[in-house]
């Protein structure tokens, strides 16, 4: 099950209006004791730093690379058939006052032609870059969804969440909960032994 924004909205809010409505509750010696008890057992809410994961996370790192290897090969191909058209037609203005007027016609219809589909062969490109980049993301999510399952599982955890630079569903949390590092270090384990 993925955790859409408006999920992860209502389940932040849930949490937010429960720890008010303890908070608002007055202190009794019945309250402490609960108070003692939970702040003893371990937390089932942790958190992963999602900008040290992409920073970190060795197939993360991997399939960055790929993606901008990828999109730099296609910007190449794209400027040198647009800088082979540009020459083209640059010819033809230089010799386009010694041709008849048919062959001028023709050759501008068949520049035109070719104008045309070196746009459609960019956005072509584009749309595929995009398609990879998504599908490569789909991935990542994919990995770190399935290895966090497991862990949780693992650990005893009810809830992983994720904060990230910017992102406002995630104000605070103590660094007690923060298990960015041992989960970072096991993904790069897992991705190791992939690697082999």
């Amino acid at each position: 099950m993925k955790i859409t924004a408006s999920n992860f909205t209502r389940i932040t809010l849930s949490i937010l209006i429960a720890g008010s409505i303890a908070a608002c509750k007055p202190k009794t010696e019945e309250n402490t004791t609960a108070v003692k008890s939970t702040s003893a057992t371990k937390s089932e809410i942790v958190f992963i730093n999602q900008d040290s994961l992409m920073a970190k996370y060795d197939y993360a790192k991997d399939m960055k690379k790929r993606l901008e290897d990828k999109g730099k090969a296609a910007q190449n191909d794209v400027g040198g058939r647009k800088q082979a058209f540009q020459r083209e037609v640059a010819e033809y203005q230089k010799g386009a006052n010694t041709l008849s007027a048919d062959q001028r016609s023709g050759t501008e219809q068949r520049l035109q032609r070719e104008g045309q589909d070196l746009q459609t062969y960019e956005q072509n490109t584009s749309a595929q870059l995009q398609n990879e980049q998504a599908s490569e993301t789909q991935k990542l999510y994919d990995k770190v969804y399935q290895f966090t399952k497991q862990y949780a599982k693992e650990k005893g955890y009810k809830m992983v969440l994720t904060f990230q630079t910017g992102n406002t569903g995630l104000l605070y949390a103590d660094t007690s909960v923060d298990v960015t590092t041992d989960v970072i270090k096991r993904l790069n384990d897992a991705y190791a032994k992939d690697k082999k």
